[in-house]
């Protein structure tokens, strides 16, 4: 217990002993990301930021990135060393997760967005067919859980690959009819959008119920509230968790530090107080009670420690 005090007083103080088996050391560290425009670029930053400046030792560095599938590739491959994903595309077709990869804990609930403009014909899902559509960017968590959407339909599109900031701008060009967007409420493409012309969005809770029963574990039906976006009411659609990963070779003295970061530092990292930058209300889903909740992924071994130290 006293060895667990002495390395908790090493990394910023912060509540209950640590169960770390060496010191922290100087680390670089590189945490990937997602695509301009969407939560994922935001809340990676943050937590980045908090990262170096509660951990002695360490420094991360973000990676742009297409998102959930792109950021698990280059885990995989060695590429980075923490990455933010969707619980759905980190869950392989047994169920487990990827070799070499494991949860540090859940993050916040992502919301399936279906958008179009306000004098669009889409009314629902099966509108889409033979439109083109945004996907979202190559190996994004979007297009990950919007194809399975589309294959349970099943929809045919004229499928793009855009990340969310060029689905908002081809969107509200004509250049496209629709855009899948897998993201935080609200997400700043998105808004944006809103903010430049009229839009709707189509409900998908038929598609919500299609999946929670194709697919168990990853999804929950959900809304997206009325204040979410100027002028547009609240729908009905599919929530999925988002988590953050890390390499399995990492320390498990590394990962309770940062576990416990995330944890007693939610509130400035909600706020971006540090920095000035702009508050990331989707950071408020992140605690303890949700945050061990990663399904059939994995702890990180210092993560699980951390959980079991702050059991409540």
């Amino acid at each position: 217990m006293l060895r667990r005090r002495m390395l908790l007083l090493a990394v910023g103080g912060l509540l209950a002993g640590c169960s770390g088996r060496r010191e922290v050391g100087d680390v670089e560290l590189r945490l990937a990301t997602g695509p301009a425009g969407a939560v994922y670029r935001r809340i990676g930053g943050a937590l980045a930021q908090h990262i170096t400046e509660q951990v002695p030792g360490a420094r991360v560095t973000t990676v742009p990135s297409g998102a959930s599938t792109d950021n698990i590739r280059m885990l995989r491959a060695g590429e980075v060393h923490l990455g933010l994903s969707s619980l759905d595309a980190t869950i392989t077709g047994d169920g487990s997760a990827p070799a070499g990869i494991s949860a540090v804990c859940r993050l916040y609930d992502s919301h399936l967005h279906l958008v179009v403009l306000a004098g669009s014909p889409v009314d629902e899902l099966r509108d889409l067919d033979g439109k083109r559509v945004s996907l979202g960017a190559h190996d994004s968590g979007t297009e990950f859980t919007s194809r399975r959407v589309l294959s349970l339909g099943p929809v045919r599109v004229d499928a793009r690959n855009l990340s969310q900031a060029e689905s908002a701008a081809a969107l509200g060009s004509g250049a496209i009819d629709a855009m899948f967007s897998l993201t935080g409420v609200p997400t700043p493409a998105i808004t944006e959008l809103a903010q430049r012309q009229p839009i709707r969005l189509i409900p998908l809770d038929g598609q919500a119920d299609a999946l929670v029963t194709a697919f168990p574990g990853p999804y929950a039906p959900a809304r997206i509230p009325t204040t979410a976006y100027a002028g547009v009411p609240a729908i009905p659609t599919v929530a999925v968790p988002n988590v953050l990963l890390a390499r399995n070779d990492l320390a498990e003295d590394l990962i309770y530090a940062i576990t416990d970061t995330i944890f007693t530092h939610t509130g400035a990292i909600t706020s971006g107080e540090r920095d000035d930058s702009e508050a990331l209300p989707e950071a408020w889903q992140i605690n303890v009670r949700t945050g061990i909740s990663t399904a059939s992924i994995p702890l990180h071994p210092g993560a699980a420690a951390w959980f079991r130290d702050h059991k409540r």
